[in-house]
């Protein structure tokens, strides 16, 4: 038995699942995470008591490629050919969680996608993906490869894969099996309407709950850091100024003080 639209009475199960509705992330709170990046985000969350934020895995399609958003989730699971499989070709993937997720796709979404790794299994190629696109999305973080890369890589849209296939989503041993909700995607755990930061050290989620005190927390560690950059640049000791030793810490109040006040100008 295939999945297809005229065979969905006789199956175990019904697809697509989809889980309960979530809301994304107010895009005034993305706003304020255009200066944090991954790395910051992870040391940031760690330091908040949540361990398990980095998507191992994925690298960016393209170098230099950025992305914040609220997470779109889409799951796959193992065929069985009583429930699905993908010998219909792909023209059963119209009646999928990959084609529901697509059209549920809002500006800003961020869609993550759990392919458990798989190294044949392609969850999108271009078509799909300029669809996503010009429904607004900000970008995709697959822990699975895609596919038609040539030419998904002139598409403007940022995308970390684990690397490329010329399979098409159900060839292998996988099948979109839900969307909306809780995924595992590269040893992290992502909820529909997380933070996804990503950038060229890779994806981080970013537990909603959080996303508040870690912006708050981000700015400051970036400041800091950008004090200690500029006085090891000119020639400061390391372990006095990073991390910022007691006096380096009085050092950095006094000049934040001072850009604050524009009584000083950055060099």
């Amino acid at each position: 038995m295939t999945f297809d639209s005229s065979h969905s009475d006789a199956r175990p199960w019904k697809l697509p699942v989809r889980g309960a509705p979530f809301d994304r992330v107010p895009k005034e709170l993305v706003d304020r995470f255009a200066d944090v990046s991954a790395a910051t985000a992870c040391a940031k969350l760690h330091h908040l008591g949540v361990t398990r934020t980095f998507i191992e895995g994925p690298r960016p399609l393209r170098p230099g490629a950025r992305v914040v958003g609220s997470a779109l989730t889409l799951q796959f699971m193992p065929q069985r050919e009583d429930v699905a499989s993908g010998m219909a070709q792909e023209y059963v993937e119209r009646y999928t969680a990959l084609w529901a997720v697509l059209d549920s796709v809002q500006p800003g979404d961020v869609l993550v996608v759990e392919a458990r790794g798989s190294a044949r299994t392609g969850c999108l190629g271009e078509m799909l993906i300029k669809y996503f696109a010009a429904r607004g999305g900000a970008g995709i973080v697959v822990d699975g490869r895609i596919r038609d890369t040539p030419k998904v890589g002139d598409l403007d849209l940022p995308i970390w894969s684990n690397g490329a296939t010329p399979h098409y989503a159900s060839q292998s041993e996988l099948f979109p099996w839900a969307y909306d909700v809780p995924v595992a995607v590269g040893g992290a755990l992502v909820l529909p309407g997380d933070i996804v930061v990503a950038d060229d050290d890779g994806a981080v989620v970013v537990p909603r709950a959080l996303g508040e005190e870690l912006v708050q927390q981000a700015q400051h560690h970036e400041d800091w850091e950008d004090f200690s950059r500029r006085r090891i640049t000119e020639g400061g000791a390391l372990s006095k100024y990073y991390p910022l030793d007691d006096d380096a810490q009085q050092e950095y109040v006094e000049w934040r003080a001072a850009r604050v006040n524009g009584t000083q100008l950055d060099v």
